[in-house]
């Protein structure tokens, strides 16, 4: 019990600077009137989090000195979560209107420390319990998660509407501390098999793991699964509240209606996604949230060509929220079956770097990509054409989970 309520406290602390650079901040910068093309640019601030597996080699050789008291891999939870807690308190001072290139600066703080705080998360839950036990801790994880993105944006924008955008980021700044009382709770699990690695082959021998113990050809075809298994909602997701913006919605009403909405759908989602993978599989249940996600994306076409809809709007962004749920879970528990103890930090970094990157790279484009549609067909049509486009992104993972499920791979 201790150890899911430490879990999920650390998924909210994960979620929350996440959500609050990767989406909110795009609510905020659409909302005082930023270029849409500059919007998108901001997704690129997150790749801290697609290149993790760089310093993640730090997490494993090292503790912050005074709070490794607690432990190894609580020092360095600690340590980001401080750094989190006062870029974002900088933040919340900093006007976007009059110093840009200051805002973005201290959002890629918020990005990269929460970057490093994913790493020794990532490997404290890991460690923490046996394989049998993940799923339950990945569930763990994602109810965390998605209500810190109830709170990150739903929360945010209700609040936002009432009392500003710098008061919003302090309270954000506080609710941090939830994530730093979970992870004083829980005991650190000692890690007797880890390897202790040398700067210089950090990198080199838990990928030499990896193709060992797949072969190269498996292995290859994994991460091809990997990098491509997110690309359409990484890509759509800059756009998403811009989108909403465009149509008329009003702040209240995306926090009010839309983002409720989905956090709740994508509970009910991780939780079907864990009865799915306990019951069918995780390849089964990794084709059934492709399947989810590309339908619904399109289903955001339909939305485009309406007038201002609240409950068809809130019944697409449901069914989409469910998807991500399934594909959440799911995802979590199939990147955990490729790690190996011998080095939790680097390779779960290394994988979910695979899984983010190609994903992260076109994000930034997603501004100049729906701006391209929408002066070439109108608003209306503009937008049905970007979700179509993003929908199609699933495709190709779709096929390769099909082979992958066809040929029996027996790794997991």
């Amino acid at each position: 019990m201790i150890k899911n309520l430490t879990i999920a406290s650390l998924g909210f602390s994960s979620g929350l600077p996440y959500i609050l650079i990767f989406s909110t901040l795009g609510v905020w910068l659409a909302d005082i009137g930023i270029d849409l093309s500059l919007i998108g640019f901001f997704a690129w601030i997150v790749l801290t989090y697609s290149l993790k597996f760089l310093w993640a080699p730090l997490v494993d050789n090292f503790s912050i000195p005074i709070l490794n008291r607690f432990g190894n891999r609580k020092s360095w939870i600690l340590f980001s979560q401080s750094l989190i807690v006062v870029c974002l308190f900088l933040l919340s001072l900093t006007n976007p209107l009059d110093s840009l290139n200051l805002f973005a600066f201290i959002a890629f703080l918020v990005a990269f420390s929460g970057s490093i705080q994913d790493i020794a998360i990532d490997a404290f839950r890991i460690e923490v319990a046996e394989l049998n036990q993940q799923g339950n801790l990945a569930a763990s994880y994602q109810l965390g998660y998605r209500a810190a993105i109830l709170i990150s944006s739903s929360f945010a924008l209700i609040f936002a509407s009432e009392y500003g955008w710098s008061l919003t980021y302090q309270v954000m700044a506080i609710l941090m501390f939830i994530g730093v009382t979970g992870v004083l709770i829980c005991p650190e699990q000692a890690n007797p098999v880890l390897k202790k690695l040398t700067l210089s082959n950090s990198i080199l021998e838990p990928i030499k793991d990896f193709m060992s113990r797949f072969g190269i050809y498996l292995a290859s075809f994994l991460l091809l699964i990997v990098c491509t298994y997110r690309l359409t909602d990484i890509v759509m997701g800059p756009m998403a509240s811009p989108f909403y913006l465009d149509k008329g919605y009003t702040l209240k009403e995306i926090g009010y209606v839309v983002k409720v909405v989905a956090v709740l759908a994508s509970i009910l989602g991780f939780f079907l996604g864990g009865i799915l993978v306990k019951k069918k599989g995780v390849k089964f249940t990794l084709i059934i949230g492709a399947l989810l996600v590309l339908v619904t994306n399109l289903s955001f076409s339909i939305v485009a060509l309406y007038e201002k809809d609240l409950a068809l709007l809130g019944l697409i962004v449901g069914a989409d929220s469910l998807a991500a749920g399934v594909v959440g879970t799911a995802n979590i528990t199939f990147l955990t079956s490729l790690v190996s103890k011998q080095y939790t930090a680097v390779q779960y970094a290394l994988l979910t770097s695979f899984m983010m990157l190609p994903g992260k790279l076109f994000s930034g484009f997603s501004g100049v990509i729906a701006s391209f549609f929408k002066a070439e067909y109108g608003n209306e049509y503009g937008w049905m054409a970007f979700f179509i486009f993003t929908s199609l992104l699933t495709v190709p993972c779709l096929f390769l989970l099909l082979y992958y499920a066809r040929e029996n791979f027996t790794h997991d």
